[in-house]
């Protein structure tokens, strides 16, 4: 089950650019920069305590020359960029192959284990402005990897945190796999483009679930349901939701088995996985 417990941030599988850190006493804030080619990233903030942040600022220069300086959009106060956990979660990269670097900010919206999101900027030469979008990761954050053999571009793997809670507590929850391409300036659900790391999933989320009955089921499933959720959705990604439905069917029959389909079915059209 630990393979499929939240995570505060991923670590990232690529480093891009280079990030420093250059700290200020006279202002207590903290400035940290990444660069690919002419482009230069600036993320700066304050820090009131461990939990709060103010004043957090990015600047993007080009060839030396500034093209934004502008706080950072946040929802909270105690939102607050991912850069002292890992560098990865901020950097100056390609994301979509078109020779022009993209600005990835990751952030953290405090809590237990919630939530996490990206701000990406995107370069406009037309306007010569940057613009921004946000994407949300919920609980599970994301790992930027290659995953298409096609270096120019890259992907986020991540999982579907709609499944959060959704049949069981969050610490027995899992999920299914989801991978996410930014291009032309918004983020696109690519997972139906992978089957064999779908495959992947899916046999890891079974193989969890035979240990779990092994070991004993409880008398609500609470401790299973999660698991067979997240296994037949990804059973609808790959095109196989019969055979995914005679699985669950068969393995789970406690008394709740008609209240516990009835809602898996629904939710699994409620989020896309049937039609």
């Amino acid at each position: 089950m630990k393979r499929f417990q939240a995570k505060l941030w991923a670590s990232m599988a690529l480093v891009t650019g280079s990030l420093a850190l250059v700290a200020s006493a006279a202002s207590a804030s903290e400035v940290w920069r990444s660069q690919a080619g002419q482009v230069q990233a600036e993320l700066s903030y304050e820090r009131v305590d461990a939990l709060q942040f103010t004043n957090i600022r990015l600047q993007i220069t080009r060839g030396g020359t500034a093209v934004l300086n502008a706080a950072v959009p946040v929802d909270s106060p105690y939102d607050r960029p991912l850069v002292e956990v890992s560098t990865d979660t901020f950097r100056v990269v390609d994301l979509d192959g078109d020779r022009e670097p993209e600005v990835l900010l990751d952030l953290y919206t405090g809590g237990a284990h919630c939530c996490t999101y990206s701000l990406i900027y995107r370069y406009n030469p037309a306007s010569n402005q940057y613009t921004a979008i946000t994407h949300q990761w919920g609980n599970r954050g994301y790992r930027l990897r290659d995953l298409d053999s096609q270096p120019e571009t890259l992907e986020f793997e991540s999982e579907d945190d709609r499944f959060a809670y959704e049949f069981t507590a969050y610490a027995a929850s899992a999920y299914p796999l989801q991978i996410w391409r930014y291009q032309g300036g918004t983020m696109q659900d690519d997972t139906l483009n992978f089957p064999e790391l779908i495959y992947q999933h899916a046999a890891a989320l079974w193989q969890a679930f035979d240990e779990q009955r092994r070991s004993g089921i409880d008398s609500d499933g609470l401790n299973v349901k999660g698991l067979l959720a997240a296994y037949l959705a990804s059973k609808y990604q790959l095109g196989q939701a019969a055979d995914g439905w005679q699985r669950v069917r068969t393995v789970y029959r406690l008394g709740d088995r008609q209240q516990f389909f009835n809602h898996l079915s629904s939710f699994l059209r409620a989020t896309g996985y049937a039609r």
